[in-house]
């Protein structure tokens, strides 16, 4: 699906841009528009070319930029043929982001995407603290929940 792509939901992980996957780089690199979120570093947001249209479209508790649903007709909008969109969020576009409803909407509309994973701060955070998720006789497994 990649190949064809015109929208890339991107994970920019956890915040640190040395997490930041080579793909998901390449791709803010050479996008037409990117729309990106709080969680992203300032410092990925520079790695986009000066002709890029950027549009935060950033959440915090007591403020959305924009709802849910207009992020996804924006993504719509944006998607015109030729054109590269990277929807770049923060950690794993699959992890407590929106990244599925988005992928739904993209597809609704025949719009061609793909996905490319981040680093989830579920893994990061501990693993900076030298603490395994999972380990040989302790740990079998991990539960990630929603807040």
């Amino acid at each position: 699906m990649e190949q064809n792509a015109q929208v890339y939901l991107v994970g920019a992980g956890p915040g640190d841009p040395g997490l930041m996957t080579v793909r998901a780089l390449e791709l803010v690199q050479r996008a037409d528009v990117l729309v990106y979120d709080r969680l992203v570093s300032p410092l990925v947001i520079e790695q986009a070319p000066p002709t890029c249209e950027l549009v935060y479209v950033g959440k915090s508790p007591d403020h959305h930029t924009l709802p849910q649903h207009e992020i996804n007709a924006l993504l719509v909008e944006k998607a015109a043929p030729g054109r590269s969109v990277v929807r770049l969020k923060g950690g794993d576009p699959f992890v407590f982001g929106r990244g599925g409803e988005e992928a739904e909407e993209l597809q609704a509309h025949g719009i061609p995407f793909a996905v490319v994973p981040g680093v989830t701060s579920c893994i990061a955070a501990p693993a900076y603290a030298g603490i395994p998720v999972t380990h040989r006789g302790m740990a079998s497994s991990f539960t990630v929940i929603t807040g």
